[in-house]
């Protein structure tokens, strides 16, 4: 095996552990959350993260704040604004309709 056979494979195996790496840096970890309010469940998603971050603007709370340490009636007063601010609002926003 030569020289240059060599540094190509170990550049090449270098890439692919990089490559592997980066992914599981941008890993996201989703999970479900149970509304006990609406009784249903939301998986806590990047869509969620938009709703979220938006409904904490909109009230002038920490978005970077984690949904699950919210107080119950913070939680709650969230459940009901995602709830009147469905996945409709999203799809007209995406259409170009406000």
């Amino acid at each position: 095996m030569n020289l240059g056979s060599h540094s190509f494979r170990t550049l090449l195996l270098a890439g692919v552990l990089a490559a592997s790496l980066a992914g599981i840096a941008c890993e996201h970890h989703y999970y479900r959350v149970y509304d006990p309010y609406y009784t249903d469940y939301h998986v806590w998603n990047n869509d969620e993260v938009v709703y979220y971050q938006r409904w904490a603007d909109e009230t002038h709370r920490d978005r970077g704040r984690d949904f699950r340490k919210l107080r119950p009636e913070e939680q709650k007063e969230y459940w009901t604004w995602r709830h009147n601010h469905g996945d409709h609002d999203r799809d007209d926003r995406d259409r170009g309709h406000r």
